[in-house]
């Protein structure tokens, strides 16, 4: 985000069961999390629209905030994320992943749930991400704002369903970064900022030379 804020006011919000806020009994769903963003960005200043930038789950939830309110949206940003819950390949969590690595130590560094809870958070995970989202191509058509679809090209979530998610927007743009994983912005988060910036302050429709999908279609 450094890169980002010369240019931008960036927000950043936990989840529940993320970061240092407490998570509750209730399993997780996509739409609550939806809910919980749009209450976020009423309390922030309705009057102007916000770019939402989502990695992964934030990017489900980005597209699903669009569809709902598309008048708090301006642009989108959706880095390694599905529509639909076919789109991934879920790596398998070890219980040596459970109780070791960057996610549990950062999660266990914050949670006021204490570290053992990692693992009930986990199962949530696990149960959402076999079920849910189930958006179609006819939804992500409903999607107007210029969208930049941004993914690893190892990423967890496969390569034909981020194409298949570019193609049905209607002002989609496509960006695969070689050499990366799910982790894409750990791993080049300078690049990625730039391309994110160049998105969000570039004309739109992007201005190119040989356009074919985005050539204005003649009465």
């Amino acid at each position: 985000g450094t890169d980002l804020e010369q240019d931008f006011r960036v927000i950043g919000f936990d989840r529940r069961g993320h970061g240092y806020t407490a998570d509750t009994d209730e399993p997780f769903h996509y739409d609550d999390m939806a809910t919980h963003a749009i209450k976020v960005l009423e309390h922030l200043d309705a009057s102007s629209k916000a770019h939402l930038v989502g990695w992964s789950d934030g990017g489900i939830v980005a597209m699903l905030v669009a569809l709902r309110r598309p008048d708090l949206v301006d642009r989108l940003v959706l880095i390694g994320a599905n529509f639909h819950f076919e789109g991934i390949l879920a790596p398998e969590m070890s219980d040596e992943g459970l109780h070791s690595g960057p996610m549990f130590e950062g999660y266990a560094e914050r949670s006021p749930d204490g570290a053992d809870h990692f693992r009930v958070v986990v199962e949530k995970l696990m149960a959402i991400f076999a079920t849910e989202p189930t958006l179609t191509t006819d939804d992500l058509a409903r999607l107007g704002h210029p969208t930049l679809v941004l993914v690893g090209d190892d990423d967890v979530v496969r390569l034909d369903h981020s194409v298949a998610l570019y193609e049905a927007l209607p002002a989609g743009r496509l960006c695969v970064v070689p050499g990366a994983s799910h982790a894409v912005p750990l791993e080049h988060p300078r690049l990625v900022a730039s391309i994110i910036r160049d998105f969000l302050q570039g004309p739109e429709p992007p201005e190119t030379l040989i356009p074919i999908r985005r050539a204005p279609s003649v009465p």
